[in-house]
């Protein structure tokens, strides 16, 4: 028996730019992440920058992953190697399920983009709460293509074999099962 959505579900989904310099005016990535789940249909339901402080950004994930109404937050910045770059050290914590595929997916997609460079992300996404948390790179560019090559799809419940809709709040069967 197949279970799949044949109607978008709109979600509703926070943004978190982690970033100790970007402002509301010059957060290019917060702001294409906005803009792009809204386009596709989904709510903004929050939005905010925090310096790269691992207890700062985690007081404000927790708090999303606490809302019943929250079912995915977007992450950017703070996944690289300089001192300050601390998104997974302070976000993996929370995980109740890491979502491996997400980090191994981007890098082989942002591979064709900037080659070798890719091996300095440090993307990454889990599951809290049955809230989705995905963690990517700070340019604009990494967002794109998160955004665009994973999870535009992963996001949608229509999108077959499966997605992320019936891992999160509200589930959702979606997934072909076989019997």
């Amino acid at each position: 028996m197949t279970h799949v959505s044949a109607d978008f579900i709109p979600l509703n989904i926070a943004v978190l730019t982690v970033s100790d310099t970007r402002n509301d005016e010059t957060d290019t990535s917060g702001q294409y992440l906005a803009e792009a789940l809204q386009a596709t249909g989904h709510k903004l339901a929050d939005r905010k920058i925090v310096p790269d402080d691992i207890y700062r950004m985690r007081a404000e994930v927790s708090r999303w992953i606490a809302q019943e109404d929250i079912h995915a937050v977007l992450v950017t910045g703070g996944t690289g190697f300089t001192a300050r770059d601390s998104t997974p050290e302070a976000l993996q914590p929370l995980f109740d399920k890491t979502v491996d595929g997400f980090g191994e997916l981007f890098r082989k997609i942002s591979f064709a983009d900037i080659g070798s460079a890719t091996v300095q992300s440090r993307a990454l996404a889990g599951l809290a709460n049955r809230t989705l948390i995905c963690c990517m790179p700070g340019s604009t560019g990494a967002c794109r293509t998160a955004w665009e090559k994973i999870l535009l799809e992963q996001l949608d419940a229509r999108h077959r074999p499966c997605n992320f809709i019936p891992h999160i709040r509200p589930a959702q069967p979606v997934c072909a099962t076989r019997g």
